[in-house]
């Protein structure tokens, strides 16, 4: 699999040994999905950087109006923080819902992302939050868009030769923010979605300010159903209304047939189903569905 494994003590010296290597090395946190894949033999490298003992990287603050989860961070942590809990609850519930505890502990939010599958539980709720990713190489970092790092199913923008993510930043929820996370399953637990679905809502004077749907596997990363956000806004919050918008989303969503997964009719009728059953929670029309900022 590899015949060396390595542990820098800083970001820059992980960053060093990526460089030294030539395009041999990448690098790894939880390994959940990475220790698989070099199993298969689906990865090019013979060298493995550790980034798990460099200190800060396991951070979960706010600050400076944002955020921030480091590159360290496991689902079991962002799921269990009082902050994520409290500010982005979102997040929490979808981090939640990854694996069993033994992956929860050990993989990563960041993890979740660079995998770039676009059913990711943690990625989902990600782009229902607008996270920007922090993307570091020897030349320095730069914030970019969460939905600027997908190229395709399974296929990342960042370059793991040469760069890594160490952080993820968003805004935190408000007050007047609410939100659900919807997922159906084979089982509760150690199984991949079939479907899943983040709903972050405002509501101002009984009318929709604010709406951001994310789903997946509807395409070939997490999808924000931008029909459905535009006519729930301005709307009352109604039945109907939302009825209507889980309509525009199906319509928009476009999975394919999958063994595991189910046949493409089958799963655009459970993203209309999904949908509607995420909106009526966050919107507090169902009980039992309403998780608050």
């Amino acid at each position: 699999m590899w015949r060396e494994y390595l542990f820098p003590m800083s970001v820059a010296e992980a960053l060093q040994m990526l460089a030294e290597h030539r395009g041999r090395a990448r690098i790894i946190a939880g390994g959940t999905d990475l220790v698989l894949q070099c199993q298969a033999g689906k990865v090019d490298a013979d060298v493995m950087v550790d980034i798990t003992r460099i200190p800060g990287l396991d951070l979960v603050e706010e600050r400076d109006g944002y955020i921030y989860i480091g590159a360290q961070a496991t689902h079991g942590r962002v799921a269990a923080s009082p902050l994520i809990r409290d500010r982005a609850r979102i997040l929490a519930l979808a981090c939640a819902a990854v694996g069993g505890p033994q992956i929860r502990n050990t993989g990563t939010l960041v993890g979740n992302v660079v995998n770039a599958l676009p059913a990711a539980d943690g990625a989902v709720a990600l782009f229902a939050l607008d996270a920007e990713m922090e993307v570091t190489d020897l030349n320095g970092r730069r914030w970019l868009p969460i939905r600027e790092l997908y190229r395709g199913v399974g296929v990342c923008q960042i370059d793991p030769r040469a760069e890594m993510i160490t952080a993820v930043r968003f805004h935190p929820l408000q007050a007047h923010h609410r939100c659900s996370f919807q997922r159906v399953a084979p089982r509760r637990a150690l199984s991949l979605p079939i479907l899943n679905v983040a709903a972050v809502l405002s509501v101002a004077d009984g009318r929709f300010a604010e709406a951001r749907l994310a789903m997946g596997p509807v395409a070939s990363l997490p999808f924000r159903a931008a029909e459905a956000e535009a006519a729930l806004v301005g709307q009352p919050v109604r039945g109907e209304i939302i009825a209507r918008a889980a309509v525009l989303a199906m319509q928009a969503a476009q999975p394919r047939d999958s063994v595991l997964r189910g046949s493409r009719v089958y799963r655009k009728a459970l993203v209309q189903t999904l949908v509607r059953r995420a909106l009526s929670g966050a919107a507090g029309l169902i009980a039992g569905g309403k998780g608050g900022a």
